[in-house]
């Protein structure tokens, strides 16, 4: 189930279940992975893209591993708020990871995921090796924390 707002996909997640943050790429798909509590991400890992099923098979085999309730797909809008070629991508990939998943499927603005992600591992002196290692999954973190912070708002004020 594909959900276009953050409401709706706090509607369907059951309670004290942790949620995966995805920051999809073309070679790479970076994976974060929430608390039980939803309250902080995690960097976890990064997935070398290879084919949709294999690149689903994997991504699925975590969800089940971590008792993943949801997912979280970093849309990545142009500056202007339009969406490109890479949005419909994201959307393709979610729209066909939708037929082999109950898992609830949402969409988080991702614009500076990457910027951002860049600059703390710059901060801890990572190395520029390290650095491409991590970033993917480093991003993720950004995207899954920006939609978790957004669920405790909408919680806090219902």
């Amino acid at each position: 189930m594909i959900c276009e707002t953050a409401e709706e996909f706090a509607s369907v997640l059951p309670p004290m279940r942790a949620v995966a943050g995805l920051d999809f790429g073309t070679t790479t798909i970076g994976v974060a992975v929430s608390d039980g509590f939803r309250r902080v991400a995690t960097p976890l890992e990064t997935i070398r893209r290879k084919k949709f099923t294999l690149d689903a098979t994997k991504l699925l085999e975590i969800c089940t591993a971590r008792d993943i309730a949801g997912l979280v797909l970093g849309l990545p809008l142009n500056m202007d708020g339009s969406e490109g070629p890479r949005c419909q991508s994201t959307r393709a990939f979610a729209r066909n990871l939708e037929k082999l998943t109950d898992l609830p499927i949402t969409y988080w603005d991702e614009r500076l995921s990457t910027v951002a992600a860049e600059r703390a591992l710059l901060e801890a002196d990572t190395s520029r090796k390290r650095r491409a290692e991590v970033i993917d999954h480093v991003a993720a973190s950004y995207i899954l924390q920006g939609a978790l912070d957004r669920l405790a708002h909408m919680e806090a004020h219902s």
